[in-house]
């Protein structure tokens, strides 16, 4: 199983912090944003990794994390000509990952706690997606399950959520899942929709959902950089950030 980040994007919610420079090399705590996911995907034994971005920051992207021989990986990149959506961003992937088995995606601004993996995500046929309870689910690609709570369908930034689980910027995919990006029409953003991968896998009954337990945000807004930057300074004093400071991050959020 290879790896794949996905760090390209303008970052429009975070300027002027990224007018001149690519999001994912922003700080969280005491690292560029993009360290994060790396660990994520090395806590998945993976050693082969595919950064996809912009060719404007390809350079610095390079020159920041190199081949990989540091951190024991092997780093490959790739640019994405113009942004069309996360989709469109993992098609660039197609040949990186052609013949390798199942592929490993990640959001490069996705920070997570040290992720518990179910030991069969690398063996068998499905595809897996990670889910949290959150404040704001709206901002997100929502889950929604019937009685059983069983998951049933995801609505892509929903007015009204149906639950507070949101899709986490994680996702592992069998490897036909190029041929079905292909397939795709762009919603009515003009991008290609993950929760349209997510609900082809659904509806073919090959999805497993993971409620993760530890932390997580995603890092693309400014209240979300902070809490991700507070979630590891925790995780590295090992204590935890007063509570009064989430509420505010979370009546941020809903403004943004």
């Amino acid at each position: 199983m290879r790896g794949i980040i996905l760090a390209g994007g303008t970052g429009s919610r975070l300027h002027p912090l990224t007018r001149v420079t690519n999001k994912h090399l922003l700080p969280v705590y005491d690292k560029p944003m993009i360290y994060h996911p790396l660990e994520t995907l090395k806590s998945l034994g993976l050693k082969d990794i595919l950064i996809v971005t912009g060719g404007e920051s390809l350079g610095d992207m390079m020159n920041l994390l190199g081949s990989g021989t540091d951190q024991g990986i092997r780093l490959t990149y790739k640019i994405q000509d113009k942004a069309r959506g996360i989709a469109d961003a993992l098609l660039c992937a197609e040949d990186y990952c052609r013949n390798d088995g199942k592929v490993a995606v990640i959001l490069g601004d996705n920070i997570f706690d040290p992720l518990k993996f179910p030991s069969e995500v690398a063996k068998d046929n499905d595809a897996y997606i990670f889910l949290k309870e959150v404040q704001d689910p709206e901002r997100f690609g929502v889950a929604n399950f019937n009685e059983k709570n069983e998951i049933i369908g995801i609505e892509e930034k929903p007015k009204t959520p149906k639950s507070n689980f949101a899709v986490t910027g994680l996702y592992i995919y069998p490897s036909d899942v190029f041929e079905f990006i292909k397939t795709l029409q762009p919603s009515k953003r003009g991008e290609l929709e993950i929760t349209d991968v997510n609900n082809h896998y659904l509806k073919n009954k090959k999805l497993k959902a993971v409620k993760v337990e530890g932390h997580w945000s995603d890092a693309g807004t400014f209240p979300s950089l902070l809490r991700a930057s507070l979630i590891k300074a925790g995780i590295a004093n090992g204590s935890l950030y007063d509570e009064k400071v989430i509420d505010l991050i979370h009546k941020l959020n809903k403004t943004q």
